[in-house]
């Protein structure tokens, strides 16, 4: 009974930090329809909200992120639907003026590359981890068109844009992305919010996702931002809750 009170009083306090960093730090809404919603998180990094269309579990609402900085632009994760991501490129393209320089789907699901054919479109390469490719083309998805096998960064203006696989956990491919500058991670689906459950666990590897976990707390110390693949974001304060939610399943 103590260590269900303790779990509880534990669970209450992360909500809390949650629902502070929320009043905080609310976002600046730069764009919103019913398909895309754009926030901007810090001086140079938003948060791209979009909607899954599913059967069984209605409309999901989805993260991504974007880094822009002095008229170029990185894109983490595409829109969950093709109207989605049609708006976002032409956000960026038209409304900012800014040059795409990369895509990344940080793993194979579908709310992560089904917009890449626009992308690709428009002549703006896509990057995914070394297993992403094989993975997306046996699950029918788009896979994206180049490779990267630990880590690679990207100069975005003046911003370092570091994207690294450090674990598994969500799925066998799922990659990280910092912005060093701004101290934001986006976490992608790897990364649950505070209050989430354990979610899709099709392509889990559970019994290494709180490892995965500790290992980005090492690889990433100075965060300031942690945005997960759904829901709000919050800081390191996600990382905990993840471990600690997938930690009696090692």
């Amino acid at each position: 009974m103590k260590q269900l009170r303790a779990h509880y009083v534990a669970f209450i306090f992360l909500l809390g930090i949650s629902w502070t960093y929320a009043q905080d730090n609310a976002p600046e809404i730069v764009y919103e329809s019913e398909e895309l919603i754009l926030e901007k998180i810090s001086e140079q990094v938003y948060r791209h909200i979009s909607y899954l269309h599913t059967e069984d579990w209605g409309k999901i609402a989805c993260n991504g992120m974007l880094v822009l900085s002095e008229g170029e632009a990185l894109v983490a994760d595409t829109p969950a639907s093709l109207e989605g991501t049609e708006e976002l490129i032409n956000w960026l393209t038209a409304d900012q003026q800014a040059q795409i320089k990369a895509v990344i789907a940080t793993h194979f699901h579908a709310d992560c590359l089904i917009g890449l054919p626009l992308f690709h479109q428009k002549g703006v390469p896509s990057y995914g981890y070394r297993k992403t490719p094989r993975l997306a083309q046996k699950s029918g998805g788009t896979p994206p068109q180049q490779v990267i096998e630990s880590y690679k960064e990207f100069k975005i203006g003046q911003r370092s844009v570091q994207i690294q696989f450090v674990g598994n956990g969500h799925t066998r491919d799922n990659l990280l992305v910092y912005v060093a500058e701004e101290e934001v991670l986006f976490g992608g689906c790897l990364v649950k919010s505070i209050g989430a459950g354990e979610g899709n666990l099709e392509d889990a590897v559970v019994r290494e996702w709180s490892k995965t976990m500790a290992s980005t707390r090492e690889v990433f110390p100075n965060l300031k931002v942690v945005i997960p693949g759904h829901g709000l974001p919050g800081g390191t304060e996600l990382l905990d809750y993840t471990a600690n939610l997938f930690s009696k399943k090692r």
